[in-house]
């Protein structure tokens, strides 16, 4: 056990540092003895060249991108032992980020730095490894890819298993200078691999975009490629085209476990190496990202509706007062909202909440019977992947992309204006009327959150000023769709938008089974009955400001204990050092561990210690409960991929709500103001210097008697009044 350990620590790069130039350098292989050495580490035919020109023939007219798939690769033999090397010596730890589920060795580039006694542990890992790097293979691939050489310095792999849950999302693998991605099975041998448990590695086409630059990856695969026992596949990586996923893995108790890595283009010192091509790809892959990151190709676009810009409401006229709410808001709200919610008491206690932790969650919130229509809707609809697309569509539900920031199912509305239907005369708008009838969810997005009685709900119970809002109806299909984590920054040059959002999530999911549900249901019972106007139930509907996912310290070596099915919306702090940020993004995209590097932001859930500080606040998929966040520049938000293994989808309305300052006025407008502020604030100083002077010989003198008693009474307050609000 104890070998084991230190196996582990020194893999993980606790270890000396690595032994340059040491006999397990693939690179420092002599001709003489390297290409026997090599070959017998290989299958017998894999060098011959009608073999050869097969792969290279299959690559070259491959498709969505050129890839290559070689089975068998490895001599049966080594790798077997390989195998069990693995699973006899080396330790992994689950991770888990916005973008994968896996448990991950550490980085196989410091074998070569391992101790003559944890070696011994080791010897056909470190076989196959060096035979990988070695020239002759090296020469392989550049053959059947075309892609010039390789470099035999820079090693750059691990050793990666997906158990059930297990996962990882749209990505095109781009980072520094990487050639060749590849990924070698080593599956049971004895128990083929079959297609339904999952784990496959899929290819996603992509489309040029209309500025002959840009290309967006659709938002399906279209080429799946099933793990095998002792099978290679390969691709060039290319920045914004090769992009892949991993399927998550289905069945319980099987291990898709694989060598996964990349080939990096030639290093200083070695043949082929081009002094600055590093930089060009860098420079070339960063164009790229950025063009992919824009968001000019995503759908669902920002439908940002200002209330200054829209007619007068019916219900809320703009002489009405906005931190009360009249009769004919009431009257209006009670057709969705629960009484309870309406009342001063429960207004001022979430505020009260939101000031003090700036994120709240409310149980029950639709009232008894817009619940149930709504309930009824969803579960007519609730985790079938039957219905067509032309069935969607006709209810006005889209797919979401592009694939590497988000999928999953949206509604919108495309009226910028508030939307008066009168109910009692269909004739008017029979349309909108009948699509309504049908569509509960529809009309909460069309009707109720943009109505000026709803935004003066969330104005008082906030104690902010609202100045737009932009709302969708989401949903997300067990087994396909996630969102990935998203930064929101304000914007200084929009004069009707301030330094912080107001972003509410209402939950619309019925299936049970998700993260954090027992907390929900000891809320949700807690409420109930209390809908009828009983202001106490506001201390039962507030949960915790940090409701993060369980996680626990896994007790076998592949355990998914605690992990749950996905589904909740998190938000994460960011990080504000440039220099930590850069790094975090590596290791995020190098998901299989990779060189020694600072942590990701992005892991928030590690098996090995259960820590996940990054979390700030999440939900969980939950049937009609409202959260709260007030969300100001840097937290990150992304919603869980949902693991197929859920009994349901996940069905919410999410929106956003712009904030300007209490006088309504811009922060742009307020730094204008600030030099002439500063010019009347210097001669005012200056008038009240004399008298500053004056003052200051009666202070000296009370400052003793009244230091003592500052010191029997002093609570903490430094005479400003914190609202708990970021400046």
């Amino acid at each position: 056990m104890a070998k084991r350990k230190r196996t582990n620590e020194l893999l993980n790069g606790s270890s000396s540092k690595k032994r340059a130039g040491s006999k397990f350098n693939p690179a420092n292989q002599s001709s003489t003895d390297g290409t026997e050495i090599v070959k017998a580490s290989f299958t017998q035919e894999l060098f011959e060249d009608p073999v050869k020109h097969k792969y290279r023939d299959s690559y070259a007219s491959s498709e969505p991108y050129k890839h290559a798939v070689i089975q068998p690769l490895i001599d049966d033999t080594l790798l077997r032992n390989v195998r069990y090397e693995i699973l006899a010596n080396l330790h992994f730890t689950r991770k888990e980020t916005d973008i994968y589920r896996i448990h991950q060795s550490g980085d196989l580039a410091n074998l070569s730095g391992l101790s003559a006694s944890a070696l011994k542990l080791l010897p056909s890992l470190l076989k196959l490894r060096n035979a990988m790097y070695s020239r002759q293979f090296r020469e392989y691939i550049s053959f059947i890819t075309n892609c010039g050489p390789l470099s035999g310095k820079k090693t750059d792999m691990a050793i990666n298993v997906y158990t059930k849950g297990c996962h990882l999302l749209c990505h095109d693998d781009v980072i520094g200078s990487r050639r060749v991605s590849y990924i070698l099975y080593l599956t049971d041998p004895d128990d083929p691999w079959k297609p339904k448990w999952g784990g496959a590695l899929r290819l996603y086409p992509t489309s040029l975009m209309d500025d002959n630059k840009s290309k967006v990856p659709s938002a399906e695969w279209c080429k799946v490629i099933p793990p095998a026992w002792n099978q290679l596949s390969l691709f060039a990586v290319q920045p914004g085209e090769s992009f892949h996923d991993v399927e998550e893995v289905f069945e319980e108790e099987k291990i898709r476990m694989a060598i996964s890595g990349w080939f990096h283009i030639p290093q200083p010192g070695e043949e082929g190496y081009n002094e600055g091509e590093e930089e060009r790809l860098a420079e070339r892959s960063s164009l790229q990202q950025l063009q992919s990151k824009a968001d000019t190709y995503d759908l669902p676009q920002p439908n940002v509706s200002y209330y200054d810009d829209q007619p007068t409401s019916q219900v809320a006229s703009e002489q009405d007062d906005e931190t009360v709410l009249t009769a004919a808001d009431c009257e209006f709200l009670l057709k969705y909202i629960s009484p309870i919610y309406l009342t001063p008491d429960t207004l001022d206690d979430i505020k009260d909440e939101l000031a003090m932790n700036s994120s709240i969650q409310l149980a029950n919130f639709l009232s008894k019977s817009y619940a149930t229509k709504v309930n009824a809707y969803v579960e007519a609809r609730d985790g079938s992947h039957e219905e067509s697309k032309e069935q969607q569509e006709k209810e006005g539900w889209k797919v979401a992309v592009p694939p590497h920031k988000q999928r999953f199912l949206y509604l919108q509305d495309v009226n910028t204006t508030v939307p008066e239907i009168n109910r009692t005369e269909k004739g008017k708008t029979p349309a909108a009327s009948e699509l309504i009838d049908e569509n509960p969810i529809k009309e909460l997005l069309t009707k109720c959150f943009p109505s000026k009685s709803f935004k003066k709900l969330i104005q008082i119970a906030t104690g902010l000023k609202l100045s737009s809002h932009d709302m969708l109806a989401r949903r997300f299909r067990r087994g396909l769709d996630y969102t990935l984590a998203t930064g929101w920054e304000p914007d200084p040059s929009n004069p009707k938008e301030g330094e912080m959002k107001v972003e509410l999530c209402l939950g619309l999911t019925p299936s049970k089974g998700w993260d954090g549900e027992e907390d929900q249901d000891v809320e949700e019972e807690a409420t109930a009955g209390k809908q009828d106007g009983d202001s106490s139930a506001v201390d039962s509907s507030k949960a915790p400001a940090k409701n993060k996912p369980e996680v626990t310290v896994r007790e076998t070596p592949f355990s998914n204990e605690g992990a749950g099915v996905g589904g909740y919306e998190m938000y994460m702090a960011g990080d504000d050092d440039e220099e930590d940020l850069n790094d975090g993004e590596e290791t995020k995209d190098q998901k299989f561990g990779g060189k020694k590097m600072k942590p990701d932001p992005a892991i928030y859930k590690l098996a090995a210690d259960g820590e996940d500080d990054a979390a700030v606040f999440s939900m969980g998929a939950a049937w009609n409960r409202l959260s709260i966040v007030l969300r100001d520049g840097g937290l990150l938000k992304f919603v869980k991929y949902i693991s197929r293994s859920a009994q349901g989808d996940r069905w919410d309305i999410v929106g956003s709500w712009g904030t300007v300052d209490e006088d309504g006025g811009s922060d742009e407008e307020d730094q204008d103001s600030e030099d002439q502020d500063s010019e009347d604030q210097d001669s005012e100083d200056q008038d009240s210097e004399d008298q500053d002077s004056e003052d200051q010989d009666k202070n000296n003198k009370n400052e003793e008697e009244e230091t003592e008693e500052e010191e029997e009474s002093d609570d903490g307050d430094d005479g400003e009044e914190w609202n708990g609000f970021q400046d």
